[in-house]
Parts: structure tokens; C-alpha cells; sequence
């Protein structure tokens, strides 16, 4: 059978459940948290408390 010289390599989509996607939302939800306990620091009580 014959071989073709070139393989075709497939982008990854950059949608969906994909690592690139969960490593991305991992670090926004990291910022919201600091930013979440600098506020509360800031405030000298918690955003939750009403």
C-alpha cells in the first residue's frame, strides 16, 4: 500500500471541554477568589453576609 510523504495533523478547537479551556477557567476562578478575599479584607467583613 502506498504511504503518503505528509500526515496531516489536527488542530486542537479551542471550544468545548478541552485542557486549554480548563486551564483557562482554572486561573479566572483563582483571580475572582484573591480578588474576592482582597475585597473582604479591604471591607473588614464578608461579601456574603447580607
Amino acid at each position: 500500500m502506498i504511504k503518503p510523504d505528509i500526515v496531516p495533523t489536527r488542530k486542537l478547537p479551542r471550544y468545548g471541554f478541552h485542557f486549554y479551556n480548563e486551564k483557562l477557567n482554572g486561573r479566572f476562578a483563582m483571580i475572582g477568589f484573591i480578588a474576592l478575599i482582597v475585597t473582604e479584607f479591604f471591607l473588614k467583613h464578608g461579601l456574603l453576609l447580607w
